[in-house]
């Protein structure tokens, strides 16, 4: 599996094919099939351990941390696994199908340990879960844009995640359906 990571980290997802592996590993393409399913199998394979090595480096930072201290501390080993694997990063993204569960398991995983960070704030089951969505809204959308080029202005951008992290921790607290349910209010017309 670290070749193919290798190879999708350097050269991008798309550039990881069974042929491609097979140079690498300095084999025949046909002696993978004993190993993998097909492509697919093997990118299926490159999202375990890409979410698996994503864990680590998350638990890692956040051991011993909680609250706002656990949540900086994700955000910035998320942006430095994206940094150093943008190709595995990229095969991490995409939600499980039903039914496969090396897959299921290792998503599940990780959203468990974001979602202990996040419980602090007091948000039920529901709001736990839209903020994992905004939390991992806001960390591929930085990621991405780095990864493309698409931050030309000289500011830093670690500075940068650390303010959107802030704002998020400020905004995560309008998150909770008590919340949610006056500001739905203060929307509807007068009558």
């Amino acid at each position: 599996m670290l070749a193919a990571a290798e190879l999708a980290d350097e050269q991008g997802i798309e550039a990881v094919t069974l042929a491609a592996l097979a140079a690498k590993l300095g084999v025949r393409s046909p002696s993978l099939y004993n190993h993998i399913n097909g492509l697919a199998g093997l990118r299926t394979l490159m999202a375990v351990y890409g979410l698996e090595q994503l864990y680590e480096i998350i638990s890692q930072a956040t051991e011993g941390l909680s609250g706002e201290a656990a949540l900086h501390a994700m955000s910035q080993a998320y942006l430095g696994f994206t940094r150093a694997h943008p190709g595995l990063y990229q095969t991490t993204l995409k939600a499980p199908e039903q039914g496969d569960t090396a897959l299921e398991a290792a998503s599940a995983k990780i959203l468990s340990l974001i979602i202990r960070m996040i419980s602090v704030f007091g948000l039920d089951e529901e709001g736990n879960l839209h903020a994992v969505r905004g939390l991992r809204s806001i960390l591929h959308g930085l990621s991405t844009l780095e990864h493309q080029g698409g931050f030309g202005i000289p500011l830093d951008l670690n500075i940068t995640l650390t303010r959107l992290i802030n704002a998020y921790i400020a905004g995560i607290r309008c998150m909770g359906s008590d919340s949610y349910d006056k500001l739905n209010e203060m929307d509807e017309p007068k009558r």
